[in-house]
């Protein structure tokens, strides 16, 4: 009997221990030695021609009967209006490099069909082109980021669409105003290939280097538009690709990319997107922050190149790959997105807001309907995701000048042995003077008190959102578009110039300081 007692007391003290709340102590350094800006293209986007993102996602034609503009879906634009989307890549992913962009102009119903065998065998009108993904990135006042097709297209080719979509006079100028456009768009980013270590060509990098030096040399300037030529960059860890094309390209490209996913295999299960439990979820998270090393990585191969920094870095895919929801075709990469999901955001942006010296875009896959996407679509229904919220609650971080922080957080280890904070923390200071602080509680169990002290005693104008569910598993559908969203945020206080946070378990706290 003794020994039952003190069994159930000794089980009893490990959940007071493991239940008890955490406190941690964070400082924020206001005036910074360098000022780094976060770049708003970090927050950038991605949508590929894959499943539903665009034919459905975000468009469904100017004949269709749900509420569109021009053929584009009424609700997804406010949603990425609200959202204050910064850049967009497109046509692809593995799509871009069987693109044949002059498929995708001219009267629609003339347009000739095309099977997209990358992904699920769907056949595609090419209603949606050049034009439609230009205007809609007028229209939502985002740049464009377009990926020129290398692995089945030619120097030819992807010059003159270069031309056509920027020059002002010339046979490309006259053919884009035959189609309805007179006026060159303005496009900056230039992807010249996707993964040509994988479905972009199956290259080595020494390959890719002498193809991406001919491809480029034709895609001019046109205008008075400036061309920033992105290579097309490394899977993850593979060091070596980085080092050879900084070697071996070297100046001749303004950035390399950079695709890291948090997928827990490539081979069989990758889990589901919504049951999971607890070992899964910090699993994820931990693989979320492994990216940090990775980006250090490549960071530092590309400082011994180029120690100028005068090549960017862009993570131009990145983000959560689950299994497909039951019933929907493998091909077209239908996820759910959790609270899991958020976190996954908000630890992930933290991270790159600390290397923005060289970190200079992110686009999270896809804005629509596929892997960790902002919405999704259903006929007429729209839902936003929580990871849409976490990018909307977030946004107040695009061009402000990052304030770095140091705490002193708990961690845990995963199953593999990463190890990640459990309360994570950022902070900007925007061109008004006020500050953002962004708070992540990760713990599945544990309350946070964050004491974070302030720049000077004083009276502030304090606003605070929270995020955050009853379960880890929660999220919105269709049926219940609400059951993951921001809600108002009082649990602080401020005294003798500390602002004092109390965060529940698993939940994102912003906080606007205005003097």
């Amino acid at each position: 009997m003794k020994r039952i007692i003190l069994t159930v007391l000794a089980a009893a003290i490990l959940a007071m221990t493991a239940s008890a709340q955490m406190k941690v102590e964070a400082a924020i350094d206001f005036s910074p030695e360098n000022e780094n800006i976060i770049p708003k293209e970090i927050y950038g986007q991605f949508a590929e021609h894959l499943g539903s993102c665009i034919y459905g996602g975000l468009w469904v034609g100017p004949d269709s009967e749900i509420p569109n503009i021009d053929g584009y879906r009424r609700d997804v634009l406010q949603a990425l209006k609200d959202l204050k989307v910064p850049v967009m890549r497109w046509p692809g992913g593995c799509f871009a490099d069987e693109y044949h962009w002059r498929d995708g102009i001219g009267p629609r119903e003339d347009r000739p069909r095309m099977v997209n065998s990358n992904w699920g065998g769907t056949v595609e009108d090419n209603s949606f082109g050049t034009h439609e993904f230009l205007n809609l990135c007028e229209m939502i006042g985002c740049e464009p980021y377009i990926s020129g097709n290398v692995g089945s297209g030619t120097v030819e080719e992807l010059a003159k669409w270069v031309e056509y979509m920027t020059a002002a006079d010339g046979p490309m100028a006259k053919l884009r105003a035959e189609n309805g456009r007179k006026e060159p768009w303005k496009v900056k980013f230039l992807g010249v290939g996707n993964e040509s270590w994988g479905c972009g060509g199956n290259m080595v990098p020494e390959y890719y280097s002498y193809l991406y030096n001919r491809y480029q040399t034709y895609c001019r300037d046109y205008s008075g538009n400036k061309l920033y030529k992105i290579a097309s960059g490394a899977s993850d860890y593979d060091y070596n690709w980085t080092e050879v094309l900084m070697k071996n390209i070297g100046s001749r490209m303004h950035g390399v990319s950079l695709h890291y996913y948090t997928v827990k295999g490539w081979n069989g299960s990758k889990g589901s997107a919504t049951a999971f439990n607890e070992e899964e979820y910090y699993n994820t998270l931990g693989k979320a922050v492994e990216v940090e090393p990775v980006i250090q990585k490549h960071i530092a191969i590309m400082d011994r190149y180029d120690p100028d920094g005068k090549v960017d870095l862009l993570l131009d895919e990145w983000g959560t790959w689950f299994d497909v929801e039951p019933g929907t075709n493998p091909g077209h990469l239908y996820q759910q997105n959790s609270m899991r999901d958020a976190m996954v955001a908000a630890l992930s942006l933290n991270i790159f807001h600390k290397y923005t010296e060289r970190l200079k875009m992110a686009n999270i896959a896809q804005i629509a309907n596929v892997l960790q996407s902002m919405v999704l679509t259903r006929g007429e229904d729209m839902v936003l995701t929580p990871t849409y919220h976490v990018f909307r609650m977030y946004n107040v971080h695009q061009d402000a000048v990052h304030l770095p922080v140091a705490y002193d957080s708990e961690r845990f280890t995963d199953s593999n042995g990463r190890q990640c904070p459990y309360v994570d923390i950022t902070a900007s200071r925007n061109a008004e003077g006020t500050v953002n602080i962004t708070l992540t509680n990760v713990s599945l169990d544990r309350t946070a008190e964050i004491v974070v002290n302030l720049e000077e005693k004083g009276k502030a104008q304090i606003c605070g959102e929270i995020l955050t569910s009853e379960n880890i598993q929660d999220h919105n559908d269709f049926g219940s578009p609400d059951k993951v969203r921001p809600a108002e945020f009082k649990s602080f206080k401020v005294k003798d110039g500390k602002l004092v946070v109390n965060m529940p378990a698993k939940s994102i706290v912003s906080l606007s300081i205005r003097k």
